[in-house]
């Protein structure tokens, strides 16, 4: 592994590790998100909190956490399987990011943005996935457990290069959302509402 792609994985974990959650209900004067509603620096908790527009910012920025980082990397000409790596790095920078005490979230929507810069169709799949199954449900968790479910398979059919790296990161997300599953199984997952 050259000394590029090791600048970019740790340059990945270092974006991903800007929690845009905690900073926008700061900016905004909300309660932290690590402490509040759902306990998880995410859009869909920073919507409970604030309403639409810092939950917006929100999203934006956490795709951007993993988008920006992968495209940098794909011009620089790294190979199709460290691609994969890097935006693994930039989710495990949202999930244990260095600068929160190692407090965040759950990394669908950085995720997603990792798959912009190099599988467009993909991650075009996968929000129509999710805006399906939570259109349906009303539950946010439900629906980023079905879309990173059927994310391998997304890749295997349209990029299979990226097929073992969006494993590992599908994996990744299903063991961040243990506690949702447990409360998905019980009944008590709590829905998101239209209030703001």
């Amino acid at each position: 592994m050259g000394a590029l792609i090791i600048l970019a994985i740790i340059s990945a974990y270092l974006f991903g590790s800007i929690s845009s959650a905690v900073l926008i209900c700061r900016l905004f004067g909300l309660p932290d998100p690590r402490t509040s509603g759902s306990n998880n620096p995410g859009a869909t908790n920073v919507y409970r909190l604030g309403g639409k527009i810092p939950a917006a910012l929100t999203l934006w920025f956490d795709v951007l956490k993993g988008m920006i980082p992968v495209w940098g990397s794909y011009f620089l000409g790294i190979e199709p399987f460290y691609l994969g790596i890097i935006a693994v790095a930039a989710c495990l920078g949202h999930i244990f990011p260095l600068y929160f005490h190692f407090r965040g979230g759950k990394a669908v929507a950085t995720a997603l943005g990792a798959m912009f810069p190099v599988a467009w169709e993909m991650a075009l799949l996968l929000i129509a996935t999710w805006l399906l199954v939570f259109r349906i449900s009303r539950v946010s968790s439900m629906a980023a457990l079905v879309t990173v479910s059927l994310a391998p398979f997304y890749a295997f059919w349209i990029k299979p290069q990226y097929t073992v790296p969006v494993i590992m990161i599908s994996v990744l997300i299903m063991w961040r959302h243990q506690s949702n599953i447990v409360r998905l199984r019980s009944g008590q997952e709590q829905r998101t509402r239209r209030n703001k």
